[in-house]
């Protein structure tokens, strides 16, 4: 049993599980911000556009309910595909992957500069004794 505490001790531990757990929980944050986008901002908008109340209505009924009767008729619920909300959810699915998109392509740039290391500095130019001090040994060894 201490073996194996020990062990997932160490796992916990690591540096990947952290970051992984860090990026969860600020994707559900970023998932809530992108989401208030597209139904608070983007679909009332798309709505005035399309002249109605957006895709979340839309549907093609294939049985249409009816409400219980007094003489003793159960109700019977409606039957009908929402193909509306189906756009609604495509929709939403292409804005929070371009969202993504967008803010993981400006964290790379970010840890991109972070990373290249700067020039090194051009090397200066030999001295006049260490030019000279290079003809003398050129020339010791070309005696030998």
């Amino acid at each position: 049993m201490g073996k194996f505490l020990a062990d997932f001790k160490e796992f916990a531990l690591k540096g990947n599980v952290i970051d992984m757990a860090v990026g969860v929980i600020v994707g559900g944050a970023f998932g809530k911000i992108v989401s208030s986008l597209v139904n608070d901002i983007l679909m009332p908008v798309i709505s005035l556009v399309t002249g109605g109340d957006g895709y979340k209505n839309l549907k093609y009924v294939i049985q249409p309910g009816s409400p219980a009767t007094a003489d003793g008729v159960a109700a019977v619920e409606e039957v009908a595909v929402n193909y509306g909300l189906f756009i609604q959810n495509i929709v939403d699915f292409f804005i929070i992957a371009f969202s993504i998109f967008v803010a993981l392509r400006f964290a790379m740039k970010l840890k991109k500069k972070e990373a290249e290391p700067e020039p090194a500095p051009a090397p200066e130019p030999p001295s006049k004794e260490e030019v000279l001090l290079t003809e003398i040994r050129d020339l010791l060894k070309e005696r030998k």
